[in-house]
């Protein structure tokens, strides 16, 4: 396999390649997204997993247990077209991204044999200094279109916009988009611009049908629901496979958002296949493409491999985690606290609804900035990344519930202001966006059937023992994130408020804080405040 690299703001390619040989070219693809530094088995509910729970078969994926399952898929097709792919957000996640950055993703992307990677959003989350780290690493291409980085000095020239592969004569264009508000949900500095991506990927595909090549996929950080909207405005494109939404795609998971793959009528008539693996390596994505000589996808079939116990992890994978573990075991072991009950914080529900781990964490944040006037506290469902099972709570719990080392932070905004900061909390729930607002010392109720802006009602602020309607004109002190304090996640009405100050510990100390506050043991509940209307 030959392999070439396009530019992000001028689609180039060399000459010399051969001619289609064959009258039909079938690729397997085996993809992963999202994966957020999840070394080590999850639970069903993507909490991390116990020893004992992994040994009586009730965890998932892992990196190990990834190794396997790509070095069978390998074995198994060997002979054919194979690529291994990667639709972003390796980053953050795990104490192991909080311990090592970005040198234990490189190590083991390049030991994986990662053959092409886009970049996710998370991928900015410790600035452009540690991609750039990153992709000096990575043995492998990784790839961005629409992510304008000539302004950036630490990135520009090293982020490609596209790339070729050949496989026994046949070229294989990848192109590549990155969600267009990751200036948003992330850190990418002022240097770094993201375009509009269909706008981005129909530029990058007319680049390469220019240059001959007519098998094009699109390797995508954007989210399913604009992955479908990709594939039936961008001609050119033949298959998409996307990260960001973290969605399962399947045709026998009871629970999944669609089939594997999601077939999707293209502008010139075509149907493209869209892929997506779910998150933290839960599975493995197995894809085989048929094109004809034309370029025409004529078969795509597949489903996604679920990484259970009937997958044994690599051992020389398990043994190097061990060796990985020992610096933070002493963190992750001492115990905060204890939980009456199991405390909710999967992303399903609290980036939907209140959820008891929002109601803590926003408690917590309320607590501790109350010496500051504080009255509000909002913290963004996509925030939080774990829930915390029944037990002792332990920091490394905490850490992972809470792992982007955000710190406390206070900004005052008017009443009218915290509307419009709920308002863009609710606006994209159907995109699974992490921008829903989590709230202490606040009520409010979100129809969803209203369009976008025009969600919000019945907002109420605590007085006392009593609460009691918002008022637009009155200033109120709202707790919240250094990150959403500065407009991360759409918030702009904190970034433009008065007396910002990011004072704080880091969350996760403040979480600590707060149960240690309570006695020590915490009993999760919802209470109401946050209503669904019909």
């Amino acid at each position: 396999m030959k392999r070439l690299l396009l530019g992000a703001t001028a689609l180039t390619l060399c000459t010399g390649f051969s001619s289609a040989a064959y009258a039909e070219f079938t690729l397997n693809i085996l993809h992963i997204n999202d994966f957020h530094s999840r070394y080590q088995p999850i639970t069903s509910s993507d909490s991390n997993c116990e020893a004992e729970a992994d040994a009586a078969g009730e965890c998932f994926g892992g990196i190990a247990r990834l190794k396997t399952a790509v070095d069978n898929q390998r074995a198994e097709l060997e002979g054919e077209n194979v690529v291994l792919i990667d639709a972003g957000d390796q980053f953050q996640g795990s104490l192991f991204y909080t311990q090592y950055r970005s040198d234990i993703i490189a190590e083991f992307a390049n030991d994986l044999g990662i053959e092409l990677m886009a970049v996710g959003n998370h991928e900015f989350d410790d600035g452009p200094a540690e991609l750039a780290e990153f992709l000096e690493a990575a043995e492998f291409p990784v790839i961005s279109g629409n992510t304008n980085v000539e302004n950036e000095a630490s990135l520009a020239g090293n982020l490609a916009g596209a790339h070729v592969m050949e496989f026994d004569g046949e070229r294989v264009g990848f192109v590549s988009a990155l969600a267009e508000d990751t200036d948003e949900t992330s850190s990418p500095g002022e240097g770094v611009e993201f375009e509009d991506v269909l706008v981005s990927l129909r530029g990058q595909v007319a680049g390469l049908e220019a240059a001959g090549v007519n098998k094009i996929v699109a390797l995508t950080h954007v989210g399913y629901t604009t992955d479908q909207q990709i594939a039936a405005n961008v001609p050119g494109i033949d298959v998409i496979v996307g990260g960001h939404s973290h969605t399962l795609l399947s045709n026998t998971a009871e629970d999944a958002a669609g089939p594997y793959p999601t077939m999707v009528t293209g502008p010139r008539g075509n149907e493209v296949p869209v892929v997506t693996a779910y998150s933290y390596a839960k599975y493995l994505g197995d894809l085989q493409v048929t094109w004809d000589d034309e370029g025409n996808v004529i078969s795509a079939e597949g489903e996604p491999i679920l990484l259970d116990a009937s997958v044994t992890p690599d051992e020389g994978y398990v043994e190097r985690l061990a060796e990985l573990q020992e610096p933070i075991n002493q963190l992750m072991e001492e115990v905060i606290g204890t939980a009456t009950a199991p405390i909710e914080g999967s992303r399903e529900v609290c980036r939907v609804e209140e959820c008891s781990m929002g109601n803590l964490v926003a408690d917590a944040m309320l607590d501790a900035a109350s010496g500051r006037g504080a009255t509000i506290a909002i913290q963004n469902g996509g925030g939080l990344r774990a829930s915390i099972d029944e037990g002792e709570i332990t920091m490394g719990e905490a850490l992972t519930v809470l792992p982007f080392s955000n710190t406390l932070a206070t900004v005052d905004i008017t009443g009218a202001d915290v509307i419009e900061a709920l308002e863009n909390g609710v606006s994209d729930i159907e995109g699974g966006a992490g921008r829903f607002p989590q709230v202490s010392g606040l009520q409010y109720t979100y129809t969803l059937a209203n369009p976008a802006g025009d969600r919000i009602s019945d907002v109420m602020v605590g007085s006392g023992d009593n609460w009691q309607p918002i008022d637009e004109e009155a200033t109120y002190t709202v707790a919240t994130n250094n990150y959403m304090r500065t407009g991360g996640d759409g918030y702009a009405t904190f970034a433009e408020g008065d007396n910002p100050y990011d004072f704080g510990p880091p969350l996760e100390q403040v979480l600590a804080d707060y149960i240690e506050a309570q006695g020590g043991e915490y009993e999760p509940y919802t209470d109401g405040r946050i209503t669904v209307a019909e």
